[in-house]
């Protein structure tokens, strides 16, 4: 089974969300798509407070309607940090035969020696790196250490590099939409409408259980 895996906070998940997830699943041609909700995300705080369940029910509204879209609350049923490699090891061990597609942005990429265990990630999944139309890098090799870039070897004509273990970094360009958790959140505590953001579905769950609002902006409705 070929299975892509995108992890985040979803606070909340947005349109943005759903097409990075659908232009993988189509371009890697994946048998499903797994929306994996962070407990207990390592590099920062869940903004707002709000709970592992609000959150992961905001992914089971938004993904209602797509058959190969999927939820799991993996990272709440195991302890601690919210680590990829560790979600992958478990991936791993539930379907050794399968193929794993890590979906991350470009920014975290870059950022990527500095997660825990890196070069483990990629004897673990092929890892699919989202650059915006525009934004690309000078060398695909440059955010690894002088000594992991051994394990790779890049081809420029299929815009791959190729890991040792026989999984592939992979950069596909995104249909970039200019939406962000961080901005509808902002919207929603001033009383702004997200329409447009975010499916009509979590929209719904948002203003059912009064998330993200203002003692101010609840006062209002």
């Amino acid at each position: 089974m070929k299975t892509g895996i995108l992890g985040g906070t979803f606070n909340p998940i947005h349109l943005a969300h759903l097409r990075i997830a659908e232009e993988v699943q189509q371009a890697c041609d994946l048998d499903r798509l797994l929306f994996i909700p962070a407990a207990e995300p390592p590099h920062k705080d869940v903004a707002g407070q709000v709970s592992f369940e609000h959150r992961l029910a905001m992914v089971k509204a938004a993904i209602r309607d797509y058959p190969k879209f999927q939820v799991s609350d993996l990272e709440i049923r195991r302890s601690g940090k919210s680590f990829s490699v560790d979600t992958l090891e478990i991936l791993r061990k539930q379907d050794p035969q399968g193929e794993r597609f890590f979906i991350v942005g470009l920014d975290s990429y870059r950022d990527i020696a500095s997660w825990k265990d890196f070069t483990r990630i990629f004897s673990l999944s092929h890892l699919v790196v989202m650059t915006r139309p525009g934004v690309a890098l000078s060398d695909p090799l440059d955010p690894l250490p002088v000594a992991a870039r051994e394990d790779f070897c890049y081809d420029s004509d299929a815009e791959i590099i190729r890991h040792k273990s026989g999984n592939n970094v992979i950069f596909l360009k995104e249909t970039y939409l200019n939406i962000s958790s961080t901005k509808i959140r902002q919207m929603l505590s001033t009383g702004q409408s997200i329409r447009h953001l975010v499916a009509p579905a979590v929209a719904d769950y948002i203003q059912e259980h009064g998330l993200y609002q203002t003692t101010a902006t609840k006062r209002s409705h």
